[in-house]
């Protein structure tokens, strides 16, 4: 099982200096390669090899003009061409979108594999440097001197932080006790969840909290000339300020799933369009501030670390419309209707308790293999490891005209054509 460690680094004045050089290589590297896939697509309809852009990488170190990239280590180079032809083959199987040109301004990043780093006594040695990196071990349970990792990335953020990110293969651990317990999770923005008990966990809402700070930041960037000192200074309060959201919104959100992972056996959630809620223009800000894909990510690879079921039911079942009491379905229910009364058994619910409920109840019915009205389901299973999600879940029209016409190189819905 594969286990990144990532913690603070604070590298010197030389050190700076070769990482820096080693970002921009990266940098131009995948931007030119990106560039001519770009051109090799356009031009001629040929999608773009590892191995030539390998050898192209080669050529372009024998030329004068670019004769600088024989100067830093030769590894992050190589992982950067592997990382894209990963991101062209993700891409045309319709997983992302097509990958973009990276900016200098943004988080810059290198890999280093075992052949470009060692560790000696608890010290991390890197190519091209003549000291041992300095960092912050914040791990009491892991021995860094013990550490044999298969590879480092080095990482500087926007706000100029520097960080050192360990990935080693373990052990998997051993699983929670089981407590006999199952929950179904209905996620919102007012709340953050509800889960089938009738627990409510309050959404923190932690941009809305620093939207005051943010804002005069921004104005205060927007004020200085481009590129001057004083307008690289605001941009870096302006990095902090997004960090510190970023920081407390994860911190959250692994507390809140490893909470949910070590009440209950067996998890249900609902299947989310996030891509499609977040262009709600009304909405978007509240929606991507809750981080709902992070939350169902940190579930799923935690399931399978605690040996939990994590099991995934699809978007369109009607969980806040059905009584969990008796069944029944009500035609319409306005988004503002947050109680409601069962017209048929005279019950009276309330709308996130009552959809946690029904999620609950249709993870049970996928788990006996008795799917209902509950299609495209997604199943973690005890000790195996995360599928991919399951099938888009269609509409009675789109069940109707068939299947979708199949997808051509190129073409995939909003994104630029390209090649891998």
């Amino acid at each position: 099982m594969r286990t990144a460690y990532k913690c603070r680094a604070y590298p010197d004045f030389e050190q700076v200096a070769v990482l820096n050089r080693t970002f921009g290589c990266v940098r131009l590297v995948w931007n030119k390669t990106l560039a001519e896939r770009r051109c090799a697509w356009h031009a001629e309809g040929q999608r773009t090899t590892y191995a030539e852009t390998d050898a192209a990488l080669t050529g372009w170190k024998k030329t004068e003009e670019l004769a600088f990239l024989s100067e830093v280590s030769s590894v992050p180079l190589q992982q950067t061409l592997r990382h894209q032809h990963a991101a062209f083959a993700n891409f045309f199987a319709g997983r992302a979108r097509h990958p973009r040109f990276k900016s200098r301004t943004g988080r810059q990043t290198a890999h280093y594999t075992r052949s470009a780093f060692r560790m000696k006594g608890g010290e991390l040695w890197m190519a091209k440097t003549t000291a041992p990196l300095a960092l912050v071990w914040s791990f009491e349970d892991v021995d860094l001197a013990g550490l044999n990792p298969t590879m480092v990335v080095v990482s500087r953020e926007a706000d100029g932080r520097w960080y050192v990110t360990f990935a080693v293969d373990t052990d998997a651990p051993d699983p929670l006790p089981a407590t006999g317990h199952a929950i179904g999770i209905d996620l919102g923005v007012k709340e953050f969840a509800v889960t089938s008990d009738g627990d409510r966990i309050a959404n923190p809402r932690h941009l809305e909290r620093r939207a005051t700070n943010l804002a005069r930041h921004q104005r205060r960037m927007a004020r200085k000339q481009r590129g001057s000192a004083n307008c690289r200074k605001a941009k870096n309060k302006v990095a902090r300020t997004c960090r510190k959201v970023r920081n407390a919104r994860t911190d959250f959100l692994h507390r809140t799933s490893t909470t949910l992972i070590n009440r209950a056996d067996t998890i249900v959630v609902e299947d989310l369009a996030v891509a499609g809620m977040v262009r709600n223009r009304r909405l978007a800000k509240a929606i991507s501030d809750c981080g709902w894909g992070e939350f169902r990510r940190q579930l799923e690879y935690k399931a399978e670390r605690a040996g939990r079921t994590l099991i995934v039911i699809d978007r369109w079942h009607p969980s806040s419309k059905t009584c969990s009491h008796c069944g029944q379905v009500l035609d319409e229910l306005s988004l503002s209707t947050r109680r409601w009364t069962c017209p048929g058994c005279r019950t009276r619910h309330d709308r996130d308790v009552n959809a946690a409920k029904n999620i609950l109840a249709a993870g049970r019915a996928v788990a006996r293999g008795d799917s209902g009205d509950v299609c495209g389901a997604d199943v973690r299973r005890k000790g195996t490891p995360p599928s991919a999600v399951g099938r888009e879940a269609e509409t009675p029209a789109a069940r109707a005209a068939g299947p979708p016409p199949a997808r051509e190189p190129g073409k995939v819905k909003g994104a630029v054509r390209g090649s891998s």
